[in-house]
């Protein structure tokens, strides 16, 4: 009670902690997917969608690769090579959109999109991610918010190992939900994230 009386004197105004409102982390999730979407549209431009030609399962070790050097970082404490986690965490909301893309159409043995038609893939699956963390935050209250970035990585690699073996199973399970339902939370995972660490400014740890 301290801190607001004395925050009252200096004319400010107290603030609780979290207070984020759905609508805020709306705001915050769609502004991290374009941030996402630009540097994919970016890669598009260069390279065309080459990515077409990779199957499924190329690309749960893509998401791997990133996991793991996310992980690596995250014990390690430092990099040799210039980059950060966020390009990592970047890379694997892109990933995993190319992922249920891929798990959708079926892999190609050429590029058979235009670009336009690669983004409008693109914003068809980051649409059906933001529906589903909107209908998932309400349910769970916006939990995530005091989960640490570490966790984030973790809960990505757990995915990530579920999402091999019901590839091993060529998708015959008993239970599961999906490779789907897998590249779907580790995207909004990455992008909870990356909320925390480029808009909210969390420690990486």
């Amino acid at each position: 009670m301290g801190s607001r009386t004395e925050a009252g004197r200096r004319g400010l105004t107290y603030k609780p902690y979290m207070t984020m409102t759905p609508h805020d982390t709306k705001a915050q999730f769609e502004q991290v997917l374009q941030q996402c979407r630009n540097l994919f549209a970016g890669k598009l431009h260069d390279y065309g969608a080459a990515w077409r030609v990779m199957r499924p399962q190329t690309m749960t070790d893509q998401l791997y690769i990133k996991a793991a050097r996310i992980r690596s970082l995250q014990t390690k404490g430092c990099a040799l090579v210039d980059e950060g986690i966020v390009p990592e965490f970047m890379g694997i909301v892109n990933y995993s959109i190319v992922a249920l893309i891929q798990t959708e159409k079926g892999a190609a043995t050429a590029e058979d999109v235009t670009p336009d038609e690669a983004l409008a893939l693109y914003d068809r699956q980051a649409q059906q991610a933001l529906e589903l963390m909107l209908r998932k935050n309400h349910d769970y209250d916006e939990a995530w918010r005091s989960m640490r970035v570490s966790s984030f990585a973790d809960l990505i690699l757990m995915k990530i190992f579920r999402t091999k073996q019901i590839e091993e199973l060529s998708g015959c399970t008993l239970v599961s939900e999906g490779v789907e339902a897998n590249y779907m939370d580790m995207l909004n995972y990455a992008v909870f994230a990356l909320i925390k660490l480029t808009l909210e400014n969390d420690e990486v740890e």
